[in-house]
């Protein structure tokens, strides 16, 4: 029967990791293969197990009880992100990130590449690497018309804001998953993972800056971006910001869970929402045309319409079908067949700790396979205390692997379309440079780790 589990695995994964080739949106097979692998422990009576961290052993439990364990777990991190989509959404509502062009006044190529490599890399630390490429590049479309130099831009934004994630506890939804699977506390990972995300990325931009597509000038005439459609963008866009740079304070002074904090954060960036909107604005904005449609007043309203809930039920499917093979001890058992194989590689030997050369391994491979189920399945599968350096390396490994491939990342898979990145010009192109700043950061979090942060 475990292997009939596993074939429904890995049938599901290569039906998700294809899903452009199906065309088939890869929440389906996500959802389905959840479903099919929890009815089968069900039909088929298979004992379930929950992992003791203190002890590193499996036990016995009930299905019922250990798939409402990790349905809560589960809601916990979709909660969490549903508060932050939503904070970002009533941003955009007002038009914040036109803010942000205000940062924009040179045309030296050169001196954009820095400038948009830094601001990917900054904002996707707080509003995730994934809004902040889609920010970027709708920004960098309205500054450089030359569809070649912006391909050469998008590339180099994919690799930073990755690496902007990968140091902050809300800047990917691998280190949210870490964050809020108590794996890593939100300083401990900022202090072991944001060098190496630094060098990350300044390697690639340092290489790409000497590259002919970024020298000279923009040949373009100064092009604006629309006009805020309320004088309150600006503000909205700082408070929306703070508000979500505000949860990881929240979770160290209460010792709540993350999502609580984010909440109290929608609920006041909500009431400035409603406050500062009005109903000849909020019309406009929602639906351009006027009409008074009673309903859609409410700039909440009309940002929670905007949610991408496929995503969420992707993440749901996902994470609770990595959790069937948890419960089963399968990731449990896979994770003491490493330990005893594979030697701990620059780091002292200790049980139950990834060796280095695993976690790289798991980095390259996010490039090809989804990160998300690749750090639940890590997460179930090692049972190390909170804020081992494992759990760092893994942030940072899986954060930015992705950028080797254009498909390896969510900031990759939007920024391909929004410009129709030709995934071959991509690997050729921008995928050398990614490894480079990917290998360099690596190295710098082994060095920091060892000889910097080793007590």
């Amino acid at each position: 029967m475990e292997t009939i589990i596993i074939i429904v695995f890995v049938l599901g994964y290569l039906a998700i990791t294809m899903e452009h080739n199906l065309k088939i949106d890869k929440l389906i097979p996500a959802l389905a293969m959840m479903a099919i692998l929890w009815a089968i422990i069900a039909l088929a009576h298979l004992p379930v197990f929950e992992v003791n961290s203190d002890l590193k052993e499996l036990e016995p439990t009930d299905i019922d009880e250990i798939l409402l364990h990790h349905l809560g777990k589960t809601a916990e991190i979709l909660v969490f992100l549903l508060g932050a989509m939503t904070i970002v959404e009533i941003i955009d509502y007002f038009n914040g990130f036109v803010t942000i062009k205000g940062f924009i006044k040179t045309k030296s190529k050169r001196k954009l590449l820095w400038l948009f490599s830094i601001l990917a890399f900054v904002l996707s630390a707080i509003i995730d690497n994934l809004t902040a490429t889609i920010v970027l590049i709708t920004i960098l479309q309205k500054v450089i018309k030359e569809r070649d130099t912006r391909l050469w831009f998008a590339g180099i934004i994919i690799i930073a804001a990755n690496a902007g994630g990968a140091w902050s506890p809300i800047g990917d939804v691998t280190t949210t998953m870490l964050w809020i699977g108590n794996k890593v506390t939100a300083l401990v990972l900022i202090e072991h993972v944001f060098i190496p995300s630094i060098v990350c990325m300044v390697i690639p931009v340092l290489v790409a800056s000497r590259y002919k597509a970024f020298k000279g000038n923009i040949v373009t005439d100064a092009a604006e971006l629309d006009e805020p459609k309320s004088k309150y963008g600006a503000t909205m866009l700082y408070l929306g910001l703070g508000a979500i740079v505000f949860v990881p304070f929240f979770k160290t002074i209460t010792h709540l869970p993350p999502y609580v904090g984010m909440m109290l954060s929608l609920a006041v960036v909500a009431i400035f929402a409603e406050i500062y909107s009005n109903t000849k604005f909020s019309i406009s904005a929602v639906n351009g045309e006027g009409h008074d449609t009673v309903g859609h007043h409410s700039p909440v309203h009309a940002s929670l319409s905007k949610i991408e809930l496929p995503s969420i039920l992707f993440f749901l499917g996902i994470l609770l079908a990595v959790a069937a093979l948890e419960s089963l001890g399968m990731l449990f058992h896979f994770a003491e067949i490493l330990d005893s194989t594979m030697p701990a590689l620059g780091t002292e030997a200790r049980e139950g700790i990834v060796s280095d050369l695993v976690v790289l391994i798991l980095g390259v491979g996010s490039a090809i396979i989804d990160n998300v189920p690749l750090v639940a399945a890590s997460m179930g599968m090692f049972s190390v205390p909170i804020d081992d350096p494992v759990w760092h390396f893994i942030a940072y490994s899986a954060g930015t692997g992705g950028s080797m491939l254009i498909i390896g990342s969510a900031a990759g898979v939007v920024a391909m379309g929004m410009e129709k990145i030709d995934f071959f010009w991509y690997l050729k192109k921008i995928a050398w440079l990614a490894f480079l700043g990917f290998i360099g950061g690596a190295v710098a979090f082994v060095l920091l780790r060892n000889f910097l942060l080793n007590v």
